[in-house]
């Protein structure tokens, strides 16, 4: 008996893939009896012995196992360009895999929502004889991968796009930027607000949102402080969720100032609390002007009952669906978040609530007005913005 050298290790995927090459009956025999070298040398089995149940001498698996080792399953199955076998795949049979590679796996009967370069593979060998590739019934997981990556095809990747479903969009957009445009003339070249005119009509400007489902986080143990040791905080991996809130805030245009509110959810009942808070806040007589997007909430009968209790004095800017950037506020949720909410621990939701209100009477200490300048340039300021002052709908 020959000396045994030792085994080889084999994915499932490249044990199927073999495992096909034994069964097809188009490919020639020595390809055949290559794979199944390859199987048996995986199952342990000794040099002397393989050579016997493939009816080869031992020489020529020995040679075969050595390409596997130097250059991989299609290195050991198929010999190089120019003994025998013509290892260029056609243009035709290119413009196929990538074809199956541009559908979902789903398409075909399988489970998975994209393919992984095995399954891809697998799929091909199974399907190209009936296709009418049949050449393709023995290609490897390398070679695909090759191929798909040459034509900058990813199959197992997914990038995400928002589709625009908003057939107003630009013009929302232009709507809000007009107002950004105009209120931009209400500062000096120093950015100091200029004060209204005795005979104007005051309007306030405001910017608003929601950020819904703010985690209460405790600890399970306290934190280590930095120290001669340990350069970070150090927490424990364990923590206990408390409980989320909702923050109602908007930002002054005018002024800087931000303003919050938060409650435990965010519904009509709680978006009329703002707005009565704004009613408070702002003098008799002025408009408050509110650009916002169009949560239902925003909008609902019962936001609009209550409207129709403080006739004139609320103006509404609608942003485009998917125009949450134009919002101006969305630049303060995201310093917030950055500096005071990521990684943020409490005790319990009150102290998460009292932290929050903190974190908004610190950035009224020195506001910051928010200037809007991306994309001004071809707005005309002579232009009338377009308000909805949200009526009650009269019932049919």
């Amino acid at each position: 008996m020959g000396r045994n050298t030792s085994s080889i290790e084999l994915t499932n995927a490249d044990r199927e893939y073999l495992q096909l090459q034994t069964r097809t009956r188009t490919i020639q025999a020595q390809t055949v009896n290559r794979a199944r070298i390859i199987l048996l040398k995986a199952d342990g089995i000794s040099i002397d012995e393989i050579a016997d149940k493939v009816g080869m001498n031992r020489k020529s698996v020995m040679l075969c196992l050595k390409k596997y080792k130097e250059g991989g399953i299609e290195n050991a199955l198929f010999d190089a360009p120019g003994r025998g076998r013509n290892a260029e795949i056609t243009d035709e049979e290119k413009a196929w895999i990538i074809s199956l590679a541009c559908q979902k796996p789903t398409d075909f009967g399988y489970s998975a929502e994209t393919w992984t370069y095995a399954k891809l593979t697998s799929h091909i060998n199974k399907t190209a004889e009936a296709a009418g590739f049949t050449r393709l019934s023995t290609i490897h997981k390398s070679t695909v991968n090759t191929i798909l990556e040459k034509a900058d095809i990813k199959p197992h990747k997914i990038t995400y796009y928002c589709e625009n479903r908003d057939a107003d969009f630009d013009a929302k957009m232009h709507n809000v930027l007009l107002v950004y445009k105009q209120l931009s003339l209400q500062f000096d070249e120093d950015g100091t607000l200029i004060p209204f005119a005795d005979d104007d009509q005051i309007v306030h400007v405001l910017s608003y949102d929601e950020k819904p489902g703010i985690q209460a986080i405790a600890t399970t143990s306290d934190d280590l402080r930095p120290d001669e040791y340990h350069s970070t905080i150090s927490r424990d991996y364990e923590y206990k969720r408390l409980g989320t809130v909702s923050l109602l805030a908007a930002i002054d245009l005018q002024t800087g100032e931000s303003i919050p509110l938060i409650r435990d959810k965010h519904s009509s009942k709680e978006y009329i609390e703002f707005l009565q808070l704004l009613d408070e806040k702002y003098p008799k007589g002025d408009k408050i002007r509110i650009v916002l997007d169009n949560l239902k909430v925003h909008t609902s009968d019962e936001t609009r009952r209550y409207l129709a209790t403080v006739p004139g004095r609320f103006e509404f800017v609608f942003t485009p669906k998917h125009g949450s950037w134009l919002n101006i506020i969305e630049s303060f949720f995201s310093k917030m978040t950055r500096q005071m909410l990521r990684g943020i621990r409490v005790k319990s939701k009150e102290e998460l609530v009292n932290r929050m209100y903190k974190y908004f009477d610190e950035a009224n200490e020195e506001p910051v007005i928010f200037h809007w300048k991306y994309n001004l340039d071809d707005v005309d300021v002579s232009e009338a913005i377009i308000v909805d002052t949200l009526p009650t709908k009269k019932s049919s």
